[in-house]
């Protein structure tokens, strides 16, 4: 029943504390983000330029490896230390990229090869 739904007030500290705490998380938030469209215009600018493609292909590579981590981190709540059993899917997760990553090199060496 609606009636019966629980509230808990908190104290002038207790929101002062989350309203400082929410406004921190938002500031490294945005900063997250201007991050990865700054590591973007620096890939587009390595493409557009008229560098040489075997330095070009790396350097994006490399951009791209960086922002995959970066929105894992700042977006998908992996360095949240709150939530639970963070330990146990960051375990499977860079796992499994590492299953990814050895079978991507695995095929891309059969393939020049």
């Amino acid at each position: 029943m609606a009636h019966d739904t629980h509230f808990e007030a908190r104290t002038q500290v207790q929101q002062e504390y989350y309203r400082k705490a929410n406004a921190a998380k938002m500031r490294s938030q945005v900063t997250q983000f201007a991050l990865m469209i700054l590591l973007t215009f620096v890939a587009f600018a390595a493409a557009l330029a008229d560098f040489s493609p075997n330095f070009v292909k790396p350097v994006i590579l490399l951009l791209a490896g960086i922002q995959v981590v970066q929105q894992l981190y700042a977006f998908m709540h992996m360095d949240d230390k709150n939530g639970h059993h963070i330990g146990v899917i960051s375990f499977f997760m860079w796992g499994g990229a590492l299953i990814a990553f050895t079978f991507f090199l695995c095929f891309l060496t059969i393939i020049w090869w």
